[in-house]
Parts: structure tokens; C-alpha cells; sequence
């Protein structure tokens, strides 16, 4: 009766660490951001998205973030964070940079069932600025050189579509460093034009800074567009536990129904906005391939 006794009470108290799970080795998990805003807003926007996990999954989540994409797509390298949201060029180095460690999760969807986003390239609207003519010898900033909106795709569509050498069309081509910087640069002078994104006229970089008070309504005009980009995803080291992954993928796909309010303050939602993002959806990485090839095209061209 003693060793039933001992056995069963030795079952009930392996029992709960044996529920846990991967929760036993990852009971903080961190996930990273990418520089697309201030360190701050980051904070302030991700907060909602933070709770939900948290409550859900039982276990303390981190918001990673760096002054740079660099610093994401080298911290997952590392294994300093397990999970990232990227764009996709910004996913296309973290596949490179991981000799493709990465996995593809979520990506975020529109009202009418869309899943990408364009880039743009703005002027000040009393610039007289409005065509990429009109650019030609002033300064354009780029975002980041990891950026898909704020530097691959423009740059890409600008020599392919637009048959034109950024390096010598424009006077000067410098990072800004972030799609914030980049707009502020072009309200206060520093540059003529600046690459950033948005998800239509209503939805994007410098619409969220006027929502935000950074700049006033009216001062940023979209001069260039670029053919639709796929959005970037949510993504996982793929050397994390299975079941981690599944749960954690879970639970974000529900922040939007489980927390309607947060899911708007995350996605800064406007309700003069006809095309809301609504939702995440699942992907794979034969959807990014494309940009991992337009990554290759850039280098190349870097070479020569």
C-alpha cells in the first residue's frame, strides 16, 4: 500500500511539470519588433499584443527591439529571441543569415481579404515636387537597407520598371534609419523624398505619424507607388520545440477576436479606413522566395 501510496503522489507531483511542457525551459519568451517607429510607440503599440500572450499562454513575454533590422535579424541568429515579426525583405536576410533556421508563420490580412501593402515614395506637398522627374538631383532616403518597402522594392522597381541608376539620377541616396525618420527628414528638409509604405491612402507610416501628432495633416504627399509586396510575417527559430511554435502561432492568430480593442490600438485602426487589417492568416516560404531572389538581384548589383 506504501509504494501505490508513494507512486501515485510522486505521478501528481511530476504532473504539472510534465503539462508545461516547452514551458518549463522557455518560461520567458522574447519577441522582436522592427525599428519602424520610436523605441517608445513600439512599446506603447505592442502592449496590447504582450497582455494577450501573456495571459494566455501563461508565461512572460519580452518585445525585443533595436535600433536597426540588422539588430533583430542578428539577435534571432544568435537564438537571443525566439520569435520575430518581419517584413519580407527583412525575413529574406533572417532566412539567409540563419542558413534558413527560420520559419514562416502568420501573416496579417486585409478587410478584403488582401495581404500586402505597397511602397511609397513622399514629398512635402509644397515641395512641388510630384513626379520622380521632378526628384531627379535631389536627395532620396531610403529606410533601411534591410527594409522590403523602405529599400528593396523601391530600388528594384526603380531600376527595373522605371529604367533609372538610383546612385547617380539622385544627388544622394542615404539611410534614415527608420520609415519615421525618414518622413520626419522629408517635413523638416533634411531630405527631398523618402521610401516608406502604406496599406492604402487611408493606412501607412506618415497617415499613423499625423494620427499620432508627430506631423501635421496635409504636409506629406505619395508621389510614386510600387506594384503590391506580400506582408511580412510572424516568424519562429525552427530550432524551437513544435509544440511551442503551434501554441504560440495560436494564440496570435486569436489576439484580434480575443481582444478587439487591443487588435485596434495595435493596427492603429482608422474607421474612415474602408480596407482594415482584420486578421493574420498562415504562410509558408515558397511565398518569400521572391524576395530572397530580389535580395540576390540587389547584391549583384551592389557588385558591379
Amino acid at each position: 500500500m506504501r509504494f501505490i501510496t508513494v507512486t501515485a503522489l510522486a505521478t501528481l507531483i511530476a504532473a504539472p511539470a510534465f503539462a508545461e511542457g516547452w514551458k518549463e525551459d522557455y518560461q520567458t519568451v522574447n519577441i522582436g519588433f522592427l525599428s519602424g517607429e520610436n523605441e517608445q510607440d513600439r512599446l506603447t503599440r505592442t502592449a496590447p499584443l504582450k497582455n494577450h500572450l501573456e495571459r494566455t499562454l501563461g508565461v512572460k513575454i519580452e518585445i525585443f527591439l533595436a535600433g536597426s533590422y540588422d539588430g533583430v535579424i542578428q539577435a534571432m541568429a544568435a537564438d537571443q529571441i525566439e520569435f520575430a515579426f518581419h517584413g519580407s525583405s527583412s525575413y529574406a536576410a533572417a532566412y539567409t543569415a540563419t542558413d534558413g533556421n527560420i520559419i514562416p508563420l502568420l501573416t496579417t490580412q486585409n478587410k478584403d481579404g488582401s495581404t500586402g501593402y505597397y511602397s511609397i515614395i513622399t514629398t512635402r506637398c509644397d515641395s512641388g515636387l510630384t513626379s520622380l522627374a521632378d526628384l531627379q538631383g535631389k536627395v532620396l532616403a531610403f529606410a533601411d537597407p534591410d527594409s522590403t518597402s523602405g529599400y528593396a522594392v523601391p530600388y528594384f522597381n526603380l531600376v527595373e520598371r522605371e529604367d533609372l541608376d538610383p546612385t547617380t539620377y539622385f544627388a544622394a541616396v542615404p539611410f534614415s534609419g527608420s520609415h519615421e525618420a525618414g518622413v520626419q527628414g522629408v517635413v523638416n528638409g533634411t531630405f527631398d523624398a523618402a521610401a516608406t509604405w502604406q496599406d492604402s491612402a487611408l493606412s501607412g507610416v506618415y497617415q499613423r505619424m499625423e494620427l499620432k501628432g508627430m506631423i501635421e495633416p496635409g504636409q506629406v504627399c505619395v508621389i510614386w507607388q510600387s506594384p503590391e509586396i506580400t506582408s511580412g510575417p510572424l516568424t519562429a527559430r525552427a530550432n524551437l520545440p513544435a509544440e511551442m511554435i503551434e501554441e504560440i502561432t495560436a494564440a496570435v492568430e486569436a489576439f484580434p477576436s480575443a481582444d478587439p480593442e487591443g487588435w485596434n490600438f495595435y493596427t492603429s485602426y482608422d474607421p474612415e479606413d474602408d480596407n482594415p487589417t482584420v486578421g493574420y492568416v498562415r504562410v509558408d516560404h515558397d511565398r518569400y522566395q521572391w524576395i530572397i531572389d530580389m535580395r540576390a538581384w540587389l547584391r549583384a548589383q551592389r557588385r558591379g
